[in-house]
Formats: C-alpha cells, structure tokens, sequence
C-alpha cells in the first residue's frame, strides 16, 4: 500500500488546485513521495496543455495594477466560470500581472516573455493550466499612461472576480468625477477619446453608409448633406467619448463633465471578459 495519507491527498490538492482521483493516483503512482507526485501530475497536465489549445476561453478576469505614470490592464481567460472563481486561478492573474506590470510590458508579446518566478509569464500560465485542468491564456494587455489615473472594475456576479475592467489616464483634481468617466467607459464602451481620433477610412466609410440608407429612404437630394452629418453625430456618439451622453445624466455630454471637472483625458482602455 502507498505510504500516503488522506491529508496528504488533501494538502496536495490545495496546494496544486488538482482533482481528488489524479492527485490520489499521482501519489500511488510516486509511493507517497509528495515532491514526485507534483512532477508527476504537472507533467500529465502539460500533456492535456496541448490538447487543449483548441479550446475556447469566454470566462476569466480582468486586473488592473499602478505603477510610476501608468496603469497596466490585462484579461486572464479561461474555459470555465468555475475555473474563473477559483481562488488559484485569481492568485494566477495577481502573480501575472504583477510581473508584467514590473516588468512595463505593454504589449502581448512582452507580457508573455516577462520574467516570473524563475521564468517567464508564459511558462507561468502553462504550469497552472496543467494543474488546474483548463485551458487559461493572457487574451489582452494594455498600459495607460497620464498625470493620474482611475480604475474601475466591475463584477457582472457577485460569484466570479472582475469581468469588465477600465483603465482612465487623465490629468486634473476631480479623483470622483474621473473614476465616474471609467465607469461610463465600462457602460458605453467608446472606441476613441474624441472624433478627431477617429480613422479617416472609418468616418468615410459611415458616411458612405449613412448617404445610401438615405437616398434608400427616399430622403430629398438637397437635404442629403444635412442628414448624413447628422447621422454622423449619431455615429460619433456612439464611438468617441467627448461625444456620447454621460450615463449619470444624459442631459450632459461628457465633455462638459470634463470641462466643468477641470480634466482632461489622456487615455483609456476598457476590456469585457470573452468580448
């Protein structure tokens, strides 16, 4: 008989967020030799790893982490709400973003090669989803950068971690009103800050649209130019974020907000979980 017991089975399974029957198997499999067993059941998970690359990811986190003049954002995903809630999974997305925070990664590839205890991000994220059993995967990373800077992040379930996170850079006083602009962020979703920002190809190819469905409606020649930049405020409403409505008060643009808050927004990055 192997020489384990059942709290060992017990600890081992807190320690590495495994199965009841693989972790009892792995300690049969090493004769009780704790040490073995964890090789033996990372591993079997880094076998399942490549299995599992295809499979899709729509649950997870979304963290955010200050440092020195900027804010770094990033979405942790995996296959399932229950993997999204479990406590080593959330531990998972602190110990990933606090490496690439330090290291100043501000994109995917850098994050992935940051440095993490004793290797890289990457081979962090592979080491737990062959413990954990799922496939997980950094989706996204973003650094925004200003004098100051608001996070808002919001639980769509009170049962899981953060699903829709939003970063705000801005310069300014008004801490209330700023954290108040992220939360229209996580509302609204705008694309860019303002209209200026946004591509010409995409503003040419709106109005393109907007003209057709016009002369579609059997709107008159003359007034076409007059109706297609009105659909094109609708339009520029919807994508930059001087432009929309604030959601607290939709009397208000929040560029007004803004402007009566004394700030000025430098930046912002909003990611949804699976979106």
């Amino acid at each position: 008989m192997a020489n384990f017991t059942l709290e060992d089975v017990k600890s081992l399974r807190e320690r590495l967020g495994t199965g009841m029957v693989d972790t009892k198997n792995a300690l049969v499999e090493a004769d009780g030799d704790v040490e073995k067993a964890v090789e033996i059941l990372r591993l079997k998970g880094a076998k399942g790893n490549a299995k599992r690359a295809d499979r899709s990811t729509s649950e997870g986190l979304v963290a955010a982490r200050e440092t020195d003049g900027a804010t770094t954002l990033i979405e942790l995903a995996c296959e399932t709400d229950f993997v999204a809630k479990n406590d080593k999974f959330v531990a998972l997305g602190e110990k990933v973003l606090d490496a690439i925070a330090a290291a100043g990664a501000g994109s995917l590839e850098e994050a992935l090669a940051a440095p993490a205890e004793g290797g890289t991000v990457a081979q962090l994220i592979d080491d737990q989803a062959a413990t954990i059993g799922e496939k997980i995967e950094l989706r996204r990373v973003a650094v925004v950068k200003g004098e100051n800077s608001a996070v808002y992040l919001h639980r769509t379930s009170k049962d899981l971690p953060p699903q829709i996170g939003v970063v705000l850079g801005y310069s300014g006083e008004d801490a209330e009103t700023a954290r108040s602009i992220a939360q229209h962020i996580s509302f609204a979703d705008p694309q860019y800050i303002s209209r200026e920002d946004v591509p010409a190809d995409a503003v040419e190819n709106e109005r393109r649209i907007v003209e057709e469905i016009s002369r579609n409606e059997g709107k008159p020649e003359a007034a076409l130019p007059k109706i297609v930049e009105g659909r094109l405020g609708a339009f520029f409403k919807q994508v930059a974020l001087l432009e929309q409505d604030y959601a607290r008060d939709n009397k208000l643009a929040v560029r007004k907000v803004l402007s009566d808050a004394g700030l000025t927004v430098s930046g912002f990055a909003r990611f949804k979980v699976g979106a």
